[in-house]
């Protein structure tokens, strides 16, 4: 498959899953994730039911809405969910009433600094109804009165997620979580799902080392219930763990640091981005606001980075009605799934490579010397002897990847064409020391 029909069907499947109402709960989430098993067979939806304690935390209840509106008298729709899903605050309790433009407006949200956008509003841990409209339509209703209704329940049902796992040779894992709780929105929720789905396709596709687990949560809550389960597994074998948000525009790539900020993740992704676009946004875990807040939690302390693209928060249209179908690209979302892929290939590729001859090694005997020189070629063959110099067998692949300054793609090629001839080996010996100029 090339690059552009990876791209067009990963958009396909954010096309076909753009209707979806999905929230915490309920049918909507099922129907994205089995969307997702048509794609992944594999995948395991778990249900946990409503009121299962989960650390400081509980299932909450299950939200199910059929329809939502407000209607002049004369049954005209001004404001109607199903021509938006995002029209209707999240958890909204149900309600038919008649009432007034004045007892009306404390349930009403929109966006005065952007007029055309509906935004994205909920209220999952407090029992309360509203509509979101943009500033437009709430200019132009009518005085009142009016019909409202919200046909919807709260009731003891269930959390749903999805989990996918590809054993490796190891049983050293690589985490990859996204959530699928948001209704339409393109960036913020739809991107992380299917370029999650393609990756993890081509992890099946291809040999690997290492095992991968795939997470498809409702964000927050999720993550904390699935935690509240399988903590010491994950404290035991996680090697590095990537979150998989706003993955689908084109304006930059972005990384938000685990806690500790100098994980085997962290280290990988600033590897990646540094050589992907040297402009990529660098966040702190200070600026947190997405499941690496869990996975990274004191006591918890794994290994987990965000890789994005534009950063959620950063950009105008998040969470509004504005994070369409066009502000995400097939070009955008291929950009994400090679920059993961290039992560996975560090993590998967990675070694201690060590010299074995003593002193430099003639290469012009081996056909590692260029017979004509040129700048190319002798910038080529000093990071060649560059790599040698360094081959102690005490310092990974990345490590010296990073002190020399080139793509670990490039240095891990020299490394092969070396060990094809001998003059390095590669083990899994490990580092005793900081490598420092």
């Amino acid at each position: 498959m090339t690059q552009a029909q990876s791209g067009a069907q990963m958009y396909a499947l954010a096309k076909r899953l753009w209707p979806i109402c999905r929230s915490l709960t309920g049918d909507g989430v099922r129907q994205t994730l089995a969307i997702m098993q048509e794609l992944l067979p594999t995948l395991m939806v778990h249900e946990v039911p409503s009121g299962t304690p989960a650390f400081d935390w509980q299932v909450p209840a299950e939200w199910r809405v059929r329809d939502a509106y407000i209607a002049d008298l004369d049954g005209n729709r001004l404001v109607d969910f199903q021509q938006h899903n995002l029209h209707l605050v999240g958890y909204s309790t149900p309600i038919d009433a008649i009432m007034s433009r004045e007892e009306l407006e404390p349930h009403l949200y929109s966006l005065p600094h952007q007029p055309t956008a509906i935004p994205y509003v909920t209220s999952y841990y407090r029992q309360h109804w509203g509509f979101c409209l943009s500033q437009q339509q709430r200019d132009a209703l009518p005085a009142g009165p009016f019909r409202v209704q919200i046909d919807s329940e709260l009731f003891a049902g269930a959390l749903s997620y999805g989990e996918w796992y590809l054993p490796g040779e190891s049983q050293e894992e690589v985490l990859l979580s996204t959530y699928v709780c948001h209704p339409s929105m393109a960036n913020n929720e739809l991107s992380g799902p299917v370029v999650a789905v393609e990756l993890a396709r081509w992890l099946a596709s291809a040999p690997r080392r290492l095992s991968y687990r795939l997470l498809l949560l409702p964000e927050t809550i999720g993550s904390i219930v699935y935690l509240s389960r399988h903590l010491p597994q994950l404290q035991q074998r996680l090697k590095a763990g990537f979150v998989m948000t706003c993955m689908g525009d084109e304006r930059t790539y972005s990384y938000l640091a685990s806690r500790r900020g100098n994980t085997l993740a962290d280290r990988v992704a600033l590897h990646v981005l540094q050589h992907r676009d040297p402009h990529f946004q660098r966040y702190s875990f200070l600026q947190r606001g997405s499941d690496e807040r869990q996975y990274c939690s004191p006591g918890v302390d794994l290994p987990v980075v965000s890789m994005m693209r534009s950063k959620y928060g950063t950009y105008p249209e998040y969470h509004t009605s504005l994070d369409n179908l066009s502000l995400i690209t097939p070009a955008g979302l291929q950009g994400s799934l090679e920059m993961l892929q290039q992560a996975i290939g560090v993590l998967e590729l990675d070694r201690y490579p060590q010299a074995t001859v003593c002193c430099e090694p003639q290469l012009g005997k081996r056909g590692l010397y260029p017979t004509i020189s040129t700048r190319e070629s002798g910038y080529q063959v000093r990071t060649m002897m560059n790599l040698l110099a360094y081959a102690d067998g005490q310092h990974s692949l990345l490590e010296l990847a990073e002190l020399l300054n080139q793509p670990f793609a490039t240095l891990e090629a020299l490394c092969c064409r070396l060990e094809a001839e001998g003059l390095l080996r590669s083990g899994d010996a490990p580092r005793t020391e900081p490598l420092r100029l």
